[in-house]
């Protein structure tokens, strides 16, 4: 499994790649309908200043990503967790964007 952020930034539209292991091909589709509810739970929670609720969120991402083979979420999700704990309101927003841009760019391939 491999998560290919391949000369993507922030602003770019580009496509990423992420290979994931066939196995768990019928996992996938599941996965990143929840990931996408936990992006909005994320949102709303940051919009409230819940952190505590926001750094649960990150957990929950950063436990999950890195089995599905999506690494660039368990990096986010790390990020937002720690994050969390100061309250650091602007880069948790940039974070939430910054998952909501890799959801919607992500182009899975299996292997």
């Amino acid at each position: 499994m491999s998560d290919g952020m391949h000369g993507q930034n922030g602003s770019s539209g580009e496509r990423i790649v992420v290979t994931v292991d066939i196995d768990i091909e019928d996992l996938i589709p599941e996965y990143m309908e929840m990931t996408r509810a936990d992006l909005k739970s994320l949102q709303a929670a940051l919009d409230a200043r819940q952190y505590e609720i926001v750094g649960r969120i990150g957990h929950s991402l950063k436990g999950s990503g890195g089995g599905y083979g999506f690494d660039a979420i368990t990096e986010i999700g790390g990020r937002i967790e720690q994050l969390a704990k100061s309250g650091a309101h602007d880069d948790l927003a940039l974070l939430a964007g910054e998952l909501g841009s890799y959801l919607d760019r992500v182009e899975i391939v299996f292997e």
